[in-house]
């Protein structure tokens, strides 16, 4: 049965089109410009970070992290960048009974912003910085087993990518759901992987609570 639910942060719960059309006038890019190319990097199975370095190929993302912070214009996101299903199916999956989790690859910074946004919402927040690992790395995936007080193969985790959060979890044991948004779950979403690997292909966090129900009633 699937006792516990963690989802990824990144285009799982935070709309990131904001932040990243920030990016673009950070490096003095035209926003369409950026975002194709950034589209270009994820469809070619790179790191998305290569794509600040096709317009400044000297770009060091925790530098300019630094730099924009220092200018004034530090990373942020709010209230108004989250998901329109958030906090309906945040509230429904607790009201299940579900332990709930967010775990993703975020800075200190965006830790701290997450407890403001979510700290009655969930049991846990953890970030990559916070446990020096990142996904796909084993090791973040060990520290999620770790503080959820379940098995792995009853933590579902949520995310939107095959390469960070489907296929690292199902190594680890979980079961996983792919929610289809953002740039990456839409490029990836007719690959065999995705098709294969998620335990549950939903289009919005509002299908979660009746798939897990079904799930576990199948279960018992």
């Amino acid at each position: 049965m699937i006792r516990a639910v963690v989802f990824d942060v990144g285009e799982c719960l935070v709309d990131e089109t904001r932040e990243y059309g920030t990016w673009a006038d950070w490096l003095g890019v035209p926003r369409h410009t950026f975002h194709a190319m950034f589209g270009a990097v994820i469809a070619q199975g790179r790191d998305y970070r290569e794509t600040f370095q096709e317009f400044r190929p000297d770009f060091d993302l925790y530098e300019e992290r630094e730099k924009r912070a220092e200018a004034g214009f530090p990373e942020w996101f709010g209230e108004g960048d989250l998901y329109p299903d958030v906090r309906a199916a945040l509230a429904q999956l607790r009201e299940g009974g579900l332990w709930l989790g967010i775990a993703g690859n975020q800075t200190v910074r965006a830790g701290r912003i997450l407890r403001e946004l979510f700290a009655q919402d969930v049991d846990l927040i953890g970030t990559s910085d916070d446990w020096g690992a990142s996904k796909p790395d084993p090791l973040f995936f060990e520290r999620v087993a770790e503080v959820v007080p379940f098995e792995p193969g009853e933590i579902l985790y949520v995310g939107d990518r095959v390469d960070n959060d489907l296929r690292p979890a199902v190594a680890a044991g979980m079961p996983t759901a792919l929610v289809r948004r953002g740039p990456w779950a839409t490029i990836q979403w007719d690959s065999e992987e995705a098709r294969k690997l998620p335990t549950f292909r939903i289009e919005s966090l509002a299908e979660l609570p009746d798939a897990i129900a079904g799930f576990n009633a199948g279960a018992r």
